[in-house]
């Protein structure tokens, strides 16, 4: 199904839910993809399961040495620090919004769409997200609903957000499906 395509999960040096990087990871993989794991410095990714420090993993790029035209989708792992990270570098907020400029899915669990928010990318969509989010993703003129899955496709692409990761199965089903068109 994603024969030929190339996936880009962009990440954090550090804070990512490790389960929301690797299930998705694992999806994209299983339907023949190629996950590549972005983040803001070269080096390791430090996932965590929730508070306790977890796996790391190898950057593959820096969102500086690449650009959505390299990619045919982008993952956004959750984590609470992972995307109030992204979210204050300039270069991940740009590399993340380029994938709605041009046309591309993207894929946001839990707190994700923070990063999303500083994109400016959520006005008029309907998205789902960690509880938490529910009033930034208001104030950003995005629709919230409580739900395991959120596919919206009014706006320039498809976008799938899901809360949290009881809800990886859907969301990796959502993602694969749209990343492979």
């Amino acid at each position: 199904m994603l024969q030929g395509k190339t996936i880009a999960f962009l990440v954090a040096p550090e804070g990512i839910e490790q389960i929301e990087l690797t299930e998705p990871w694992k999806a994209v993989e299983q339907a023949g993809g190629t996950p590549r794991l972005i983040s803001t410095r070269h080096g390791k990714a430090q996932a965590f399961n929730h508070l306790d420090k977890a796996d790391s993993f190898d950057i593959d790029a820096t969102v500086e040495e690449v650009s959505a035209d390299d990619f045919d989708g982008l993952v956004l792992p959750g984590g609470v620090a992972n995307p109030d990270n992204l979210r204050l570098n300039e270069n991940a907020v740009r590399f993340a919004g380029a994938f709605f400029d041009a046309g591309k899915p993207v894929a946001a669990i839990c707190h994700a769409p923070w990063t999303l928010i500083e994109a400016g990318v959520v006005g008029d969509r309907a998205m789902t997200s960690w509880p938490s989010l529910k009033t930034d993703l208001h104030n950003a003129g995005a629709s919230w609903v409580d739900q395991e899955v959120m596919i919206c496709t009014n706006g320039p692409n498809t976008l799938i957000t899901s809360r949290k990761p009881d809800d990886l199965k859907a969301f990796c089903q959502a993602a694969v499906e749209a990343f492979g068109g």
